[in-house]
């Protein structure tokens, strides 16, 4: 009876230790390779911090084509932000922009059309016109806006980009990368909002003429909202992409596909992969007080920290318990402060990686002290 039990009781301690063992494996590890997809490069990537999720040859040099025009498009975007340009501004259509070769919005040579419309042309159907008459009108040439295309790349972190058209018509000088063109689209999709919107129309009509978006997912997926197609003889069919299902975003950015259903299909599978594995959750909240430090020499001995922004993480389902917070503070204190002014940092760890950033901020401008506070407090920092 004896030896019965204790068979019985190494049993379930032996069926405990597997149970501890599995459960103390990191998520990460029960994540599934990403599917084989029919493209010679390709990343996958979250909108919140770029994490990579999936890529192959994601930092080989590509012919982006069309993909091109997200920088054009970008560009734009911020001289709209910075008032060098408006959405009604006429722009006299070129004879050279008139003459552009590939896909067209149609545009009239000595027309003028407002940048709105030059922008959804270009978005949309991928008017090669109108986005020769953009580069004309904000560099003065092509030629010029293609080196302002290059500056952007570099201060962005495209660190293998270069640009010689605002429209991706081949060129041996002319090549990006899958990881920079993930960059650039998150780039585009948090700091222009009001204007990603458009690239998700389905259709685009301008002088009685009716053109249709060329990225097929729009129509297949409801959760797919852009972003831009491409496709040259040498440069194969290519698509970054774009979705958002719950509070998560993912960008795909697929190359050198052999056809329009290939590269639809790989997208598809890349953003479906993700979506099934991962997921965003939000740790902390922009204007949640984390931390509440001793101030020196000011009006208030006490300082509400806050992180800049939403701290949000892409992550495998499931594994948000295995991630750590840590804070950093530029510690000691010291008044005046402003509010919003950057004095430590946020870190997500999941297990030695370092999977997301926030700057930690002031919560309150605070002033600095009178005659007591800046003698007591000259003599605290003395003696920590």
């Amino acid at each position: 009876m004896l030896a019965l039990n204790f068979r019985s009781l190494f049993a379930r301690l032996s069926v405990l230790v597997v149970f501890l063992c599995w459960v103390a494996v990191p998520i990460q590890a029960q994540v599934p390779s990403a599917p084989k997809v029919d493209a010679s490069a390709y990343i996958l990537v979250d909108q919140a911090n770029g994490r990579v999720l999936a890529s192959e040859r994601a930092n080989d040099r590509v012919e982006p084509a069309s993909i091109t025009k997200l920088m054009t498009g970008y560009l734009a975007f911020r001289a709209l932000a910075d008032g060098r340009l408006s959405l009604d501004e006429p722009v006299t259509i070129s004879e050279r922009a008139w003459r552009a070769e590939g896909s067209r919005t149609f545009l009239r040579v000595g027309s003028q059309v407002p940048v709105e419309v030059l922008l959804r042309g270009m978005i949309i159907q991928s008017g090669n016109d109108a986005a020769i008459a953009l580069a004309e009108h904000l560099g003065g040439s092509e030629a010029t806006f293609a080196e302002l295309m290059t500056r952007e790349a570099k201060r962005l972190g495209m660190r293998n980009s270069r640009f010689r058209n605002a429209t991706g018509l081949p060129d041996a000088d002319h090549y990006t990368t899958p990881s920079d063109i993930a960059l650039l689209s998150r780039a585009m999709i948090r700091e222009f909002p009001q204007y990603y919107s458009w690239y998700s129309e389905r259709e685009f009509v301008w002088n009685n003429i009716r053109q249709r978006n060329r990225n097929g997912l729009l129509s297949k997926d409801s959760s797919v909202d852009g972003i831009k197609t491409g496709h040259t003889s040498s440069a194969g069919y290519c698509l970054a992409s774009s979705a958002l299902r719950g509070q998560t975003r993912l960008i795909a950015a697929v190359f050198g596909s052999p056809s329009v259903t290939s590269r639809e299909q790989a997208s598809a599978s890349l953003l479906n992969y993700g979506f099934t594995f991962y997921e965003t959750v939000t740790l902390r909240k922009a204007g949640e007080k984390i931390l509440e430090p001793r101030l020196y020499k000011g009006a208030e001995q006490f300082l509400v920290i806050t992180p800049a922004r939403n701290v949000d993480v892409t992550i495998p389902r499931g594994s948000a318990r295995n991630l750590r917070v840590s804070t950093q503070l530029d510690e000691p204190l010291m008044a005046p402060v402003e509010v919003g002014q950057k004095l430590g940092e946020l870190r997500v760890m999941q297990g030695d990686q370092v999977i997301a950033r926030a700057a930690l901020v002031s919560a309150d401008s605070v002033e600095a002290g009178g005659v007591w506070p800046q003698i007591r407090d000259t003599v605290a920092l003395m003696m920590r």
